[in-house]
């Protein structure tokens, strides 16, 4: 299909303004964004002592008088390049748990703490077309993988919709239930209090969350054992990999939240699923699951959401509004609408506000305190690189970074001036977007060949 008239006529004008180069070098420096942060105002950097300005910016020389700044959106279906960031900041975090990375305050001693990748699921609301071992589904089909029924009830009549959203929206409890719990267990199976545990051991764990298709949230995490302190002491003897295997699925048996009859709706209580997945994590070329895999397969779910399952990636005002989205599952169409009978009886809940997530309003990637870095660090090295980079396109040579605390002063004055693209500037981001990708791409193969060479010549 070609580009319209107006999005072709728009793109000419970007194309031909004189500040053209200057706002890729812009959109470049967001990584492509869909929907940049536009910005306007001024900074200046001077010296307390002598007065003199170490460094001044404004935007009333960039394009249109802005500064467009990434929208920082995790969400793949909202801003790809963004989301493609996220993930790359939420691999490298989850991989320094794993790995260690000095570089990140973790220290490499971490690869010999006993480390599992655990799998906490939703129970069954009821059977669902899916693809079992035997091929055939209870339907008497084979579904294929992109078959739509999948994950779909197989009697909707009959299916417990309340029960889902229910168990969707306190998820986030259930699962700081269950690292109680599995602190409580680590310390029974060591035959100790709760105290001298935490005097000996310290649980530390990066998780992500993740939509299976039937529309159900599931939980994936790392889990780690450490000393007392963290990651830079060892554990205890008694701290092993059978130990926390057995203390994870006996902790999330245990998990039990009761919810009180509300309305026309019955008391229940809401528990893990019984299928709990416990694989120790070896390394590169070890062990059930390897470190690369299991960073790799957090930081893809990171950046989705309910949209797996066919819902809008937006909240959904009122419920009307299902009978104007196109091509909505009659699944998911029904786990919406029991979000919104359901917002009435448990008010605090929000379930109507967050019926466009099946009533989920968790964090969607979480982590322990002392597991790694954390997302705020690593986007603050970016931004002092790309800060350096500025300063030094703009004949700053003084290094900021290395100006004694407190010999600085800092006088700022930002405004948010709006967001997003024209049609033209759209196709032109869209555009740069891709270069970046293929460039990264090639990168990683270029890496990725190297490091095979290298393995080459060590077996030689």
């Amino acid at each position: 299909m070609g580009t319209d008239p107006i999005t072709l006529a728009d793109m000419l004008r970007v194309a031909g303004d004189p500040d053209f180069e200057r706002w890729q070098e812009q959109i470049r420096r967001t990584g492509g964004c869909s929907s940049p942060i536009h910005l306007e105002g001024w900074t200046l950097t001077k010296d307390r002592a002598t007065g003199q300005t170490l460094y001044s910016y404004s935007t009333q020389n960039e394009p249109g008088g802005r500064l467009r700044v990434a929208c920082g959106n995790r969400r793949a279906s909202r801003c790809p390049s963004c989301a493609w960031t996220y993930a790359g900041d939420t691999y490298h975090l989850i991989r320094a748990g794993i790995t260690g990375d000095e570089r990140k305050g973790v220290d490499p001693s971490v690869r010999s703490h006993p480390r599992v990748f655990a799998t906490l699921t939703a129970p069954s609301f009821g059977p669902v077309h899916n693809r079992p071992v035997s091929g055939r589904c209870r339907c008497g089909a084979a579904h294929a993988d992109d078959d739509p029924a999948l994950g779909t009830a197989l009697d909707p009549e009959s299916y417990d919709y309340a029960g889902a959203v229910l168990w969707n929206n306190h998820a986030g409890q259930l699962w700081q239930r269950f690292t109680i719990y599995l602190r409580r267990e680590i310390a029974k199976r060591a035959g100790l209090s709760q105290r001298a545990m935490g005097e000996q051991c310290r649980v530390s764990f990066g998780k992500v969350a993740e939509f299976q298709k039937r529309g159900a949230v599931h939980f994936h995490a790392v889990v780690r054992l450490d000393g007392p302190d963290g990651p830079d002491t060892a554990p205890p003897p008694w701290a092993s990999l059978t130990l926390l295997d057995d203390a994870i699925r006996s902790a999330a048996a245990r998990v039990a939240l009761s919810l009180p009859a509300a309305g026309r709706f019955p008391a229940r209580t809401l528990k893990w699923g019984t299928q709990v997945d416990v694989q120790p994590i070896g390394g590169f070329t070890e062990g059930d699951v390897t470190e690369e895999t299991v960073a790799a397969y957090v930081a893809k779910y990171a950046t989705k959401a309910a949209e797996t399952t066919g819902t809008v990636d937006r909240r959904i005002g009122e419920l009307r509004e299902l009978d104007r989205i196109p091509d909505l599952p009659d699944h998911t169409r029904r786990l919406i609408e029991a979000c919104w009978e359901l917002d009435a009886a448990y008010p605090d809940r929000l379930l109507a506000h967050w019926s466009h997530m099946l009533g989920f309003r968790g964090h969607f990637s979480t982590k322990s305190r002392r597991y790694s870095t954390t997302l705020g660090a690593l986007r603050q090295v970016r931004a002092d690189y790309r800060a350096r980079q500025e300063r030094q396109a703009r004949g700053f040579a003084e290094d900021l970074d290395d100006a004694a605390e407190g010999s600085t002063l800092v006088l700022a004055h930002w405004v948010y001036a709006g967001h997003g693209h024209t049609p033209g500037e759209s196709l032109l981001a869209e555009s740069i977007a891709r270069d970046i990708r293929l460039n990264r791409e090639i990168v990683r193969e270029v890496r990725a060949d190297m490091a095979d060479q290298e393995a080459w010549e060590v077996c030689a």
